[in-house]
């Protein structure tokens, strides 16, 4: 090129050359400073870890009390205490015979019978109490079996013209199952109810927690008597009550509350 000669001039970029700047899709610069945090965090957990496994395992505190509550050794027979006496053993009562502990017969009362062998013992067999005392007897015979039902004692009279009554006592079986109690409960739970129960809450029974006594309202039929009922439901340990009275005329409070508090007495 020769020294008089001109460097021709570039030509100007145009914009359309200009490659456009890109920017930074948006998120990503959180994502990373989040997965650094999650990274920082599972080394830290790491780390700390190897160390706790390398320390040397420390050591319980020691125990206040200097020995056991009992003692190593049996007492010997003239420190050993008597044995409970039967009178007041509530274990030995329970576990004879069930049938002696069923309230008296009032005076003047016919004595009738409930179980259909006509025995007349004392002994009511469970399935058959589950059909005269429920709609859905197989349910409720299941029910109780479940629920470690052991026995049931009853007794039944009649006293003037139509009145009935009906005492039962279900003793359940020892174990986990609180069975007096559960069955207990499933009766009370209904009680209230008008179409199954009584229709009302009860009455709290003298010497029970929970025992409460109804009276239903009557039931009139045409060309039938007027029914009245009444029920009593309590819990003694491993017993439930389960009293009955039926009749033509009015029930009144007294006469349902003082036979349960009378049978709760003899348990």
């Amino acid at each position: 090129m020769e020294p008089n000669d001109t460097i021709p001039a570039a030509p100007e970029a145009s914009a359309a050359a200009v490659p456009a700047h890109r920017p930074r899709p948006r998120g990503r610069t959180t994502l990373i400073i989040a997965a650094a945090a999650l990274l920082g965090i599972v080394g830290g957990v790491a780390v700390g870890y190897g160390v706790q496994a390398e320390r040397e395992p420390t050591p319980l505190t020691a125990l206040s009390q200097p020995g056991l509550g009992y003692p190593a050794k049996p007492l010997s027979a003239d420190r050993a205490p008597a044995p409970l006496p039967a009178a007041q053993d509530r274990r030995v009562k329970t576990d004879g015979d069930l049938r002696k502990l069923l309230v008296d017969r009032p005076e003047g009362a016919k004595k009738t019978l409930i179980d259909e062998l006509g025995l007349g013992d004392g002994w009511e067999p469970i399935d058959q109490y589950a059909e005269m005392k429920f709609e859905n007897p197989h349910y409720m015979f299941e029910a109780m079996a479940e629920q470690g039902l052991r026995r049931v004692a009853s007794t039944s009279w009649d006293q003037g013209k139509y009145r009935n009554t009906e005492v039962h006592l279900l003793q359940f079986r020892s174990g986990e199952l609180l069975g007096a109690s559960e069955h207990f409960e499933g009766q009370m739970t209904y009680m209230p109810e008008a179409e199954k129960g009584a229709g009302n809450m009860g009455d709290a029974i003298k010497g029970s927690r929970e025992g409460r006594y109804f009276l239903y309202p009557v039931e009139r039929k045409a060309g039938y008597l007027p029914f009245y009922r009444a029920r009593a439901l309590a819990v003694r340990g491993d017993i439930a009550l389960d009293i009955s009275i039926s009749d033509s005329s009015p029930i009144s409070k007294k006469d349902i509350r003082t036979l349960a508090e009378r049978q709760l007495e003899r348990l």
